[in-house]
């Protein structure tokens, strides 16, 4: 009877102990012919809430790809990627459920209107808290092509796979916890048991980071069984080349695909083995035995700063990049695969400790490395202050890029709702240099300790950054509310500075002023020359603080000096105690653009060439400026230049000065003045005189908005030399003009929409227009543009001049906005150049300008790929005269859309243009060289 019993026991014990686990077994047939699998599994998921679940949910992203409206899709569009919305429909991937059971009763389920890639299922019966549904369901994945996330098939035929199967999502807190795919490797699962059977062809080599187990073979295909318990979800590769490779010791492995710059077998051996030996002295083992990195973790997120070098630029050892990038891609699967926790809401947790710890390694193995690398020796570079950088302090720099701009983001928002830059790189950057700043006020590497002995004691458990936060506030007896309140869950910026100081005898009496309205704290020294004589932490400044320390034989006070604390303006951070005269900064001039150094004010030259119209030709001469890396607030340009076929000296210059506001849809205010001088036709020269006021605003709650509106105020004094010969010289060569506009832009990849109002007046006349843009990409990949243009004057009393009208195919430009190469041109290439204003007629007809009013209709719309057909229709009111019709139509050649296009008159009130003399000199063209214009095609992707 009692052997009875325990046999019931243990029975019992062993079911409820396999019940009690999740687990997923599935079968997967590939084809790789068709691109498909097929796949069955069942899904055991075990209730551990409180509630009774009547319905769940599952994670389908593989059918992410299935539409171009799914968020994937418009998450690959925001980027100004259009190879998702151009792709063929064979190259998107989808998955196709066929049935879903339990008990081998069929289940209701839907897709989610919202995210396709997401799975209602109505259950048979109630799911009481501790018990478990299993289900079973069979589905279709078509693989997509790997161009849009890096994961699917390849041109060579190999198969990347991560998100393929269908996954139970988490409930907890009485919510389910599912989100669409948006390409941010950041599926939020329960832990696993895991038995994947694959069937798929000879000639693949299959690489997972799941043990393995029975591989069979036949004359056609191979047979494998992969397994694992605790796992998240998983990766898989099937590759015709062999190339991952595999470092192993006694009990565990590192399979890893990354580029190994050459280095030799037991280099890279070396290599792995020491960053192993860090990650298990700092983080404890891994909770599996193989550890797979892969080349597609690293370009996803590579090394910012070394992957835009050319691979023949080498200011590093090769052992340093290779191992830098296996230490980061080690931390970043390490802590995945360990750290149960929700990654869309809580990624600044597991960047924190990844980054805190990429810079103690540098800071163990490589303390004296520098920013840049063997550069910074180099005869020339070192004088520069960027070549003292150490390679951590880049951290800072590159936060600081855009708090400076003020498009910084709080950490603890969803990672979906991030700028790119801020997901992939500053923000980041800014949650490990937090934890350097409170481990530093703490002062007893109590952070350090805090962070591997969370990880250590919650591998494979469900956790989140609350626990993490009560888990730290339990090791230390300080208040270290503000980094939780203030730097984390804000976009409050530091910034403090010593107001005042007054020395006796025997102490120092100074006020410290916090010039931001935050909580959290900042570090003071007493320095004797460059010796550390005391260390205080001053905490709750709120507005100014005033407090004495010990005279000692300190001569300067210095806030920040360590540069611990990523404070946004470090140039009023010291106090001389020699007297006034020495807190005076010295002038510091330099060739070329420089970091910003706080102890100097520094003085920037740059030589310049550019060639800016064919009247001045090129141009050579000096910039001189004070923008470093990091932008000021006020900010100076002075650029004389000496023009070689004009035989003169041009340039220009400026000054402006601005203010950035948070939380606020008015962002950002700037005003000054600029001023110019160079040629506007042959022997003829200009000088230009513009201050200007500007308010520019955003969407306040969502930076990925491209919603951006601006409101300008200028006022533009001319000053042209008079040449009577000239066609387009006024009777009034010398004006001054008061312009006001007002520009709202919408600018995406899909839908396209801005329009602004312009008015201006001047002595002789005043004169309002009207600008409306748009564009749409339909999913058929044609696309459509309108623009819609009306103009009319409340005054003109210019005579007979047209120089101030409105403008049918080539605006005159007297405000002198525009990029002409020959403004004066009125035959020749240079007079065929197209910029879209006003009019936007392409055709030259006989009724060029409207001095009373003019409408028009610009549209096109795609014929095939980049190849367009375009057509202008308009009416042009000229006093003294009826209102005239016009038209023209052709094709135009849309090559990189705004930045180079050719156009092809065919038809217009000319006739068939295409047939008439001289057609060469119809064809107009749009073309731009200029650098900051074409750097607007990147930072458009990143911010």
């Amino acid at each position: 009877m009692n052997f009875r019993f325990l046999i019931y026991f243990l029975f019992s014990i062993t079911c409820f102990s396999n019940f009690g686990q999740n687990k997923i077994d599935l079968k997967a047939d590939f084809d790789v012919e068709k691109n498909k699998i097929s796949i069955f599994q069942t899904i055991q998921y075990q209730n551990t809430s409180k509630d009774t679940l009547k319905t769940i949910y599952l994670n389908n992203w593989a059918n992410s790809f299935s539409t171009k409206s799914t968020p994937l899709a418009e998450r690959i569009a925001d980027e100004f990627n259009n190879d998702f919305h151009l792709a063929k429909n064979k190259d998107r991937g989808y998955s196709i459920v066929t049935s879903i059971s339990q008990d081998k009763e069929y289940l209701e389920y839907c897709e989610l209107e919202n995210h396709p890639d997401v799975i209602k299922v109505e259950l048979r019966q109630p799911l009481k808290p501790g018990e478990y549904y299993k289900i079973t369901l069979q589905n279709i994945v078509q693989i997509p092509n790997d161009k849009f996330t890096k994961y699917g098939i390849t041109e060579k035929g190999n198969i990347n796979l991560r998100y393929w199967y269908i996954t139970p999502t988490v409930y907890n807190n009485g919510i389910w916890n599912y989100y669409s795919n948006k390409n941010l490797d950041d599926l939020y699962i329960p832990k696993a048991n895991l038995t994947l059977e694959i069937n798929y062809p000879l000639g693949f080599e299959l690489t997972s980071e799941l043990d393995s187990k029975n591989l069979k073979q036949n004359k056609k295909y191979q047979n494998i069984t992969l397994f694992g318990n605790d796992r998240k979800n998983t990766k898989l590769f099937l590759r015709k080349t062999k190339d991952f490779n595999t470092i192993q010791n006694e009990d565990f492995s590192l399979v890893s695909s990354i580029s190994d710059e050459g280095l030799e077998v037991i280099d890279k051996v070396l290599i792995t083995e020491k960053v192993l030996d860090f990650l298990t002295i700092n983080l404890g083992d891994y909770p599996h035995k193989k550890l797979l990195l892969t080349q597609i973790d690293y370009d996803k997120n590579p090394l910012y700063g070394l992957n835009f070098l050319p691979s023949f630029i080498k200011p590093y050892p090769n052992h340093f990049q290779y191992e830098l990038k296996i230490l980061k891609i080690a931390l970043q699967n390490y802590l995945e695969n360990s750290l149960i926790i929700n990654p869309r809401e809580e990624q600044w947790l597991l960047d924190g400790i990844q980054i805190y710890y990429l810079m103690k390694y540098i800071d163990v193995h490589y303390p004296d490395m520098k920013f840049l690398g063997s550069f910074a020796d180099i005869w020339g570079v070192r004088s520069f202050h960027i070549s003292d950088m150490k390679f951590n302090d880049k951290y800072i720099l590159v936060f600081m890029l855009m708090a400076r701009t003020n498009r910084d983001q709080k950490l603890t928002l969803p990672k979906d709702s991030l700028l790119k830059f801020n997901a992939n790189i500053a923000s980041k950057y800014k949650a490990g240099i937090g934890f350097r700043y409170l481990d530093d006020f703490i002062n007893k590497d109590t952070v350090e300790k805090s962070l591997a002995a969370f990880v250590r004691e919650n591998k494979l458990k469900q956790t989140s950054t609350k626990e993490f936060e009560s888990y730290l506030k339990s090791k230390t007896s300080k208040n270290i509310d503000w980094f939780f309140n203030d730097y984390l869950d804000t976009r409050k910026k530091i910034d403090f500075k010593i107001k005042k100081v007054i020395k006796t005898e025997d102490s120092i009496t100074l006020t410290i002023k916090n010039k931001r309205d935050n909580n959290m704290p900042i570090s003071l020294f007493a320095l004797k020359d460059d010796s550390i004589i005391s260390k205080t932490w001053v905490e709750n400044i709120s507005g100014s603080k005033t407090l004495s320390i010990p005279k000692s034989n300190a001569n300067k006070l210095v806030l920040n000096y360590n540069k611990v604390i990523p404070e946004i303006n470090v140039r009023d951070n010291w106090k001389s105690l020699k007297g006034f005269f020495f807190n005076n900064k010295p002038l510091q001039f330099r060739v070329f653009q420089d970091i910003e150094d706080p102890h100097y004010n520094q003085v920037f030259f740059m030589p310049v060439a550019e060639f800016n119209n064919i009247y001045d030709g090129l141009t050579i001469g000096t910039r001189i400026y004070n923008k470093t890396v990091l932008r000021k607030l006020l900010n100076y340009r002075i650029e004389p230049q000496y023009a070689f076929k004009s035989k003169s000296i041009t340039g220009s210059g400026f000054v402006s000065n601005s203010h950035y506001f948070e939380n606020s849809k008015l962002y950002h205010l700037i005003y000054g003045i600029g001023a110019g001088y160079s040629s506007y036709a042959e022997n003829l020269f200009v000088r230009q005189i513009t201050p200007s006021l500007s308010f520019m605003f955003r969407e306040a709650t969502d930076f990925r908005s491209n919603k951006r509106q601006s409101l300008i105020f200028r006022y533009i004094d001319i000053n042209r030399d008079r040449d009577e010969n000239n066609i387009l010289t006024s009777s009034e060569p010398n004006y001054g003009i008061f312009n006001v506009r007002y520009i709202d832009s919408n600018d995406n990849l899909i839908n396209f929409n801005k329009w602004y109002v312009d008015f201006q007046v001047a002595k002789n006349f005043s004169k309002i227009a009207f600008n409306y843009e748009y564009r749409k990409l339909f999913e058929s990949n044609r696309q459509l543009n309108l623009r819609l243009f009306t103009g009319a004057f409340f005054k003109n009393n210019t005579g007979n001049s047209n120089y101030f009208s409105f403008a049918l195919d080539r605006p005159t430009d007297y405000l002198f906005d525009y990029s002409y190469l020959g403004r004066s041109e009125a035959t020749g290439i240079f007079s065929q150049q197209y910029i879209t204003a006003e009019g936007g007629f392409k055709s030259k007809l006989d009724f060029p300008f409207a001095n009373q009013w003019m409408s028009t209709l610009n549209a096109s719309t795609t014929l095939w790929k980049y190849v367009l057909a375009y057509g202008d229709i308009g009416i042009v009111k000229n006093k003294h005269d009826s209102a005239h019709f016009v038209y023209d139509s052709g094709i135009r050649l849309n090559l990189v859309t705004d930045y180079f296009e050719i156009y092809f008159p065919v038809y217009s009130n000319l006739g068939w243009e295409i047939g008439q003399p001289n057609y060469d000199q119809k064809i107009r063209f749009k073309f731009t060289a200029d650098p900051k214009v074409l750097l607007g095609l990147f930072r458009r992707k990143w911010f």
